[in-house]
């Protein structure tokens, strides 16, 4: 076995009173991933999301990037933490691997059910969104309200089901109801297509900090290209310290009047412009379909497009590839986060007015946001330039300033990973941005040494050919007359960010034949 680490993933089906993970195995990772029957729970640590001794190996460091894994970073080699001697490892190692064994050959049917696999249909992402933690002094706060939260479908499927997120959270999450149903106007639902989410048979569920659930599967016709309203009950206090805070969409809460999960005419108090708890909905589709992910930064998230227009240029190639489809459903998953990072996470400086909200580094948490989701079979790398460009913040480290050569070495570790699991990686070129800024605080971006460090880095995205292959972002957006500038077209005014019609100019640059190979 070596130091090869097995990952078991239990589908929802599995009662807890018949498999029990081993508790030396619940400690086994830094992480701490315990199983309570209805979902695989993350418990958090800290701040950040460490190497996980039984996820895939390679997770790497959320600090600055060790770019060569260390062996005795994996399963049985560690030197502090459950394995404090080798005798203690050995013996959890063995009781892995028969727990692994044993679950294998008892959900094997069960799981291939829950997956949609019997039937000629499996398992796909149709949306999905980064769990990032919360602005300082903006936390949101429910108490006996619902959210309903609306959000775009991608790929088309029968059924559907969701996952909620408390990755960030110090308090268990108490879900008192929840419901899935096609959105009509606003807040409104097409009633016939309402829908109880269950967890594991149960109509409430209650989420450890650091954890995650996924529902139970419903029935529901889910076009591609539509809308769906998401109904979360929240009876007890809830404060959304898990949340996607550039949604790019408007949402819905009730006042404090109790659940109002099934109403068609939903009691608006006030609307959101964010996804609290909310991460993905997946639905099932026929037999060879496939999802796509997005991993970028806020050029991926949609800053700089306009609210309710689903104008992110995810969304154009979702558009693109239903319109091409030939009867495949592919989805795409928008993985992207405001001022993320490859190699490091979201600035912690006392003076930085974003805390950890600006998420983990691209390389910490490429496993939980690309390599997990549903059907994924393509990804779309859109970060660099953050790490190239952030430097210029007051509150941003001088040991967090990065060479070109440290970016591309981070990208040949997502391409290994991706490849491992058999997933292919599609680079994109970041795109020019002279006379950028920022207003709070006011910064400005640009200097000829950063531009050196992007030339330089594009240049390899270009010509080196290790990515499988590329989409030239810096092309299509910039200005022939000032290619170190957006096109003032496509400026969304901040000299950074495209606005819709520059994401729409990106999503049809993508060839619909990169994702022809399988």
């Amino acid at each position: 076995m070596g130091a090869r680490t097995i990952r078991v993933t239990i589908e929802p089906a599995i009662r807890p009173n018949k498999l029990r993970m081993p508790s030396c195995l619940q400690s086994l990772s830094c992480c701490g991933i315990v199983h309570d029957g209805a979902q695989t729970v993350t418990a958090k640590n800290n701040n950040t999301h460490c190497r996980c001794k039984l996820t895939p190996p390679n997770l790497a460091s959320p600090n600055k990037i060790e770019l060569k894994e260390k062996e005795n970073r994996m399963l049985g080699q560690s030197t502090s933490g459950p394995f404090r001697n080798k005798s203690s490892a050995r013996s959890c190692r063995w009781l892995l691997l028969v727990f692994a064994l044993a679950t294998l050959a008892l959900t094997e049917p069960i799981a291939a059910r829950a997956a949609g696999t019997q039937h000629g249909k499996q398992w796909i992402g149709t949306w999905a969104t980064a769990p990032q933690p919360f602005l300082p002094g903006n936390i949101q706060t429910f108490k006996n309200q619902t959210l309903r939260l609306i959000v775009h479908t991608s790929a088309g499927g029968s059924g559907v089901r969701i996952k909620i997120s408390n990755t960030y959270g110090e308090n268990p999450l108490v879900i008192g109801a929840a419901h899935i149903a096609r959105r009509t106007t606003a807040a409104e639902i097409d009633p016939s297509s309402d829908r109880v989410l269950k967890f594991h048979g149960r109509p409430l569920i209650t989420i450890p900090a650091g954890g995650m659930a996924v529902s139970d599967a419903v029935e529901l016709d889910a076009p591609a290209l539509s809308d769906l309203a998401i109904s979360l009950f929240l009876p007890n206090p809830s404060e959304a310290s898990t949340i996607h805070s550039m949604a790019k969409q408007t949402s819905y809460v009730s006042a404090e009047t109790g659940d109002a999960t099934a109403a068609v005419k939903f009691p608006v108090a006030k609307s959101i412009h964010t996804w609290p708890f909310l991460t993905g909905v997946d639905v099932e589709a026929p037999a060879g379909a496939m999802a796509i992910v997005a991993f970028g930064s806020s050029l991926t998230d949609g800053d700089g497009t306009t609210v309710d227009t689903n104008r992110r240029w995810p969304d154009v190639l979702a558009e693109r590839l239903q319109q091409n489809a030939k009867g495949k459903a592919v989805g795409v998953l928008n993985e992207g986060i405001i001022g993320n990072r490859l190699l490091h996470d979201s600035p912690k400086q006392a003076s930085s007015p974003f805390g950890a909200a600006l998420g983990q580094a691209g390389l910490a948490r490429f496993d939980r946001d690309v390599l997990a989701q549903a059907g994924v079979k393509y990804v779309i790398v859109g970060l660099g330039i953050n790490d190239i460009a952030f430097p210029a913040f007051p509150f941003t480290p001088a040991s967090e300033k990065v060479t070109a050569e440290e970016i591309i070495a981070g990208y040949r570790q997502l391409i290994a990973r991706a490849h491992k699991r058999g997933v292919r990686v599609i680079g994109t070129t970041n795109p020019a941005f002279e006379n950028s800024f920022f207003t709070n605080p006011p910064v400005t971006f640009y200097d000829p040494e950063k531009e050196a460090a992007r030339q330089k880095v594009n240049e390899w995205i270009r010509s080196s050919h290790e990515f499988d292959a590329m989409i030239d972002f810096d092309e299509v957006l910039r200005d022939p007359a000032h290619p170190t500038q957006l096109l003032p077209a496509f400026d969304s005014g901040d000299h950074l960010h495209p606005n819709n019609a520059g994401c729409v100019a990106e999503g049809n640059a993508v060839p619909l034949t990169l994702f022809e190979a399988q």
